[in-house]
C-alpha cells in the first residue's frame, strides 16, 4: 500500500470522474495527468472534443473560423499599409520579395506555428503557459509588458484616426487648402507641375520664377523656400490636431479634442472585449474582413488615376543587385518578425481559446502567408495614389514616398483630397486604417487581460468585466500624456523602443528554452497529440526550431544592435535622456526573465543545492498540459507509447520495428492502473 500524496485523485469504481484533493492556482489538477478509467472508455471517446470548451473555464472560440479571423485581424495591421510598401520599393522594388519570402519561411512561419502550439497545448495565457519551463516563466512576464507598452501608444495612433475620421465628414476636406488659420506662408497648394517640367520656381503668391528673370540672390532665396514649403495636410497634422511643440523636453498644452478621441478609441475596445472571447470572436468577422473590402474599392478608383502606373513601376521595378545588400535581407527578417507579431504574447493567448484538436499548422501557414499577401497588395493601393499624387505635384514618385505616420497621415490625406468627392474616400480610408488598427489593439488588450486574471483565476474570472474596466482605465490614463501637443515625441520614443529589442531577445530566449531544455521532440509530440500526426516534415521542424529560427532571429538582434542610431523625427534629434529613458522602457519587459528566475530560486527549501533548484523549475510543473482530463489522458498514452516505441527500437536494434495502436494501449494498462491505486 503506497503513502498518501497531496495531489493523489481518487477515483469511484463506478465513476469515470474524478475528485481532486489538492488544485493548482489555476484550478487545474495538481497531478500532471489526470486520468479517466481506461476500461470504461476507449481512447476515442476520451480523445473526443465533444461540445463544451476545451479551455478549462477561459472560454473558447464559436468556431474555427473565429480563430483564423482573430489571428489575421492580429497580424495585418497599419504596419502592412504603411511600412511594407516603402520597404519593398527602398529594398530592390519586385527583387525584395525574394528575401522577403524566404524569411517567412525561415523565421515567421516557425514562430507563428511554435506560439500557437504552446497556447493551444495548455490553453493558458503567456505567463502561466510557462510551466514547461517555470524558471523562465519571466518570459512571459516580458511579453506582458510588451503588449502593455504597445497598448498604451498603439490606441493613440487609433485616437488620430478617430480624428481626422471624424474630420472627414464635411463638404470639404479641412486639409483641402492653405486658407485656415493654422497654416501658415510656407503652406503649398499651387499646382507646380507645369512651372517645374519648364525648369521655374514658385513665389509665395503662385507665380513661375524663372532663373533668367531674378537674380542669384532672389534665385537662392526662391530655391530654399521650395525645399521648406510644406502641403496643407503636413500642416493640418501637426500644427492643427497637434500643436506640436519643438521637442520632447516641451509637453505643452493638453488637447481636448485628443482626449475625447482617445476615450472613444478605449471605449471602442472596451466594448469589444466586453463579452470575452464571446464578443471579441464576433467583432473580428468585421475589422478582419473590412479592411478588404475598402482596399479593393480604393485600388479601383487608383487605377483610374493618372500617374497610377508611375506609382506601381517605381514599386515593383526589381533592381536585382540591391539582393547583394545583407540591409536588404536584414530588412525583410525584420519586417517578417514584426509583421506577425510573435513574442507580444497575442498568439499564445488567441491559440489559448482554441479546441484541442484544431489544426493550428494548418492556421499558421495560412495566416502567416495571408499577411504578406495583404502587405504586398496593399503596396498596389499605396503606390497608386502616390503616383497619382507625384503627377499632380509634377515631381518624382521617390520625393513624394513616405512611410509610417507620415504616409497615413499627411501623404496619402494630400493625395486623397485631390481627388473627386473626396471627403468619401478619407471616410474609406480612415475607416480602413481604424479597423485595422482595432484588430491588432482587441488581442493586445486580451493578452493583458487573460494574463491577469491567469493570475488567480479562481477568483478573477468570475470578476473579468472589473479587470477588464482596471486595465481599460489605466492604460487609458498612462496614454494622456500623449494628447499633449509634444506628446507625438512621446509616442515615437515608445514605437522605437517598446516592442525592438525586447521583442527579438524574448523570440530567441523562447525558442531555446524549449527547443533545448522541455526538448523539441516532445514538443514535436505534444503536437502529434493535437493533430493526430506530426507537422510535415519532422526532421524541418525539429531543426528550425533548435538552429535555424534561434539563429536568424539572434541574427536580427544583432543587426539591429549594429544598425541602430539615436531616435529622431524629421529634423529633431531626440537628447541623450530621452533615448536612455527608450532603452529603460526596451528592458523593463526583458529584466522580468533574469528576475523572475532569481526569484523562484531564492523563494525554494533552502535545504535544497542550487543545482537542485535549477533542476526541478527546468522541468514542466502540474499547470503544463492538456486543460481537460480526458486530453491529459491522450497525452500519457502518446508518449508512453513513444517511450514503448523507443525501448522496442533499442532492444531489437531494428529501424522497421513497428507498434500498433492496440499494443501500445495494452503496455499501458498497468502503469494507467497504478497512478489511479487506491489506498
Amino acid at each position: 500500500m503506497k503513502p498518501v500524496d497531496s495531489r493523489t485523485r481518487f477515483i469511484t469504481p463506478n465513476s469515470t470522474s474524478t475528485s481532486i484533493a489538492s488544485m493548482t492556482a489555476d484550478g487545474r489538477a495538481a497531478q500532471p495527468y489526470a486520468v479517466p478509467d481506461p476500461d470504461l472508455s476507449t481512447p476515442s471517446e476520451v480523445a473526443s472534443d465533444g461540445d463544451g470548451s476545451d479551455g478549462g473555464g477561459r472560454g473558447s472560440w464559436g468556431s474555427q473560423l473565429e480563430f483564423i479571423l482573430s489571428c489575421l485581424s492580429y497580424a495585418v495591421g497599419l504596419g502592412n499599409i504603411w511600412r511594407f510598401p516603402y520597404l519593398c520599393y527602398q529594398n530592390g522594388g519586385g527583387a525584395f520579395l525574394i528575401p522577403y519570402v524566404l524569411m517567412l519561411i525561415f523565421t515567421g512561419i516557425p514562430l507563428f506555428f511554435f506560439e500557437l502550439t504552446l497556447g493551444q497545448y495548455a490553453s493558458l495565457g503567456p505567463v502561466a503557459v510557462w510551466g514547461i519551463c517555470p524558471l523562465f516563466q519571466g518570459i512571459g512576464y516580458a511579453m506582458f509588458f510588451i503588449s502593455l507598452f504597445i497598448g498604451i501608444y498603439y490606441n493613440m495612433i487609433l485616437a488620430w484616426t478617430i480624428f481626422y475620421l471624424a474630420s472627414s465628414f464635411t463638404n470639404s476636406l479641412p486639409w483641402n487648402s492653405c486658407d485656415n488659420w493654422w497654416n501658415t506662408e510656407a503652406c503649398r497648394r499651387f499646382d507646380a507641375k507645369n512651372c517645374t517640367v519648364l525648369g521655374g520656381l514658385l513665389n509665395s503668391t503662385g507665380a513661375c520664377i524663372f532663373r533668367e528673370q531674378v537674380d542669384n540672390a532672389t534665385w537662392h532665396v526662391l530655391n530654399v523656400t521650395s525645399s521648406n514649403r510644406k502641403m496643407p495636410a503636413d500642416e493640418f497634422f501637426h500644427n492643427f490636431m497637434l500643436d506640436i511643440t519643438e521637442g520632447i523636453h516641451d509637453h505643452g498644452e493638453m488637447k481636448w479634442r485628443l482626449i475625447l478621441c482617445l476615450l472613444a478609441a478605449w471605449t471602442l475596445v472596451f466594448l469589444a472585449l466586453l463579452k470575452g472571447v464571446q464578443s471579441f470572436g464576433k467583432a473580428v468577422y468585421f475589422t478582419a474582413t473590412f479592411p478588404y473590402l475598402i482596399l479593393v474599392c480604393l485600388l479601383v478608383r487608383a487605377a483610374t488615376l493618372p500617374g497610377y502606373m508611375d506609382g506601381i513601376y517605381f514599386y515593383l521595378t526589381p533592381r536585382w543587385e540591391k539582393l547583394l545588400n545583407a540591409k536588404v535581407w536584414a530588412d525583410a527578417a525584420v519586417q517578417i518578425f514584426f509583421s506577425l507579431s510573435p513574442c507580444w504574447g497575442g498568439l499564445i493567448t488567441l491559440a489559448s481559446y482554441n479546441k484541442f484538436h484544431n489544426n493550428h499548422f494548418r492556421d499558421a501557414i495560412f495566416v502567416s502567408c495571408g499577411n504578406c499577401f495583404t502587405s504586398f497588395f496593399a503596396g498596389f493601393v499605396i503606390f497608386g495614389i502616390v503616383g497619382f499624387m507625384a503627377h499632380e505635384l509634377g515631381v518624382k514618385v521617390e520625393d513624394v514616398a513616405a512611410q509610417g505616420p507620415g504616409l497615413a497621415f499627411i501623404a496619402y490625406p494630400e493625395a486623397v483630397s485631390r481627388l473627386p468627392i473626396s471627403p468619401l474616400w478619407s471616410i474609406l480610408f480612415f475607416f480602413m486604417l481604424l479597423t485595422l488598427g482595432m484588430g491588432t489593439q482587441f488581442t493586445i488588450l486580451e493578452t493583458i487581460v487573460s494574463t491577469v486574471t491567469d493570475l488567480d483565476p479562481n477568483r478573477l474570472r468570475k470578476h473579468r468585466t472589473l479587470v477588464l474596466v482596471g486595465c481599460c482605465a489605466f492604460m487609458f490614463m498612462c496614454g494622456l500624456p500623449m494628447c499633449g501637443s509634444g506628446g507625438l515625441y512621446i509616442l515615437t520614443l515608445m514605437d522605437n523602443y517598446a516592442g525592438t529589442f525586447s521583442a527579438l531577445i524574448v523570440g530567441m530566449t523562447e525558442v531555446l528554452v524549449v527547443s533545448y531544455i522541455y526538448g523539441v521532440e516532445r514538443l514535436l509530440d505534444d503536437i502529434k497529440v493535437m493533430l493526430g500526426h506530426y507537422p510535415f516534415h519532422y526532421v524541418w521542424w525539429k531543426w528550425s526550431w533548435r538552429v535555424i529560427t534561434p539563429a536568424l532571429v539572434t541574427g536580427i538582434l544583432v543587426f539591429t544592435w549594429v544598425d541602430y542610431t539615436p531616435l529622431k523625427y524629421g529634423t529633431y534629434d531626440f537628447p541623450t535622456w530621452a533615448n536612455a529613458l527608450g532603452w529603460l522602457i526596451s528592458f523593463t519587459s526583458v529584466t522580468m526573465i533574469p528576475l523572475t528566475a532569481a526569484l523562484k530560486l531564492y523563494r525554494m527549501d533552502a535545504e535544497l543545492t542550487l543545482r537542485e533548484r535549477i533542476r526541478i523549475l527546468t522541468q514542466p510543473n502540474a499547470t503544463w498540459g492538456p486543460a481537460l482530463d480526458r486530453h491529459r489522458l491522450e497525452a500519457k498514452l502518446s508518449r508512453r507509447n513513444v517511450r514503448f516505441r523507443n525501448r522496442r527500437l533499442n532492444k531489437d536494434g531494428d529501424d522497421d520495428t513497428t507498434l500498433n495502436e492496440q499494443e501500445g494501449l495494452q503496455m499501458t494498462l498497468p502503469a494507467i492502473k497504478e497512478d489511479r491505486e487506491i489506498i
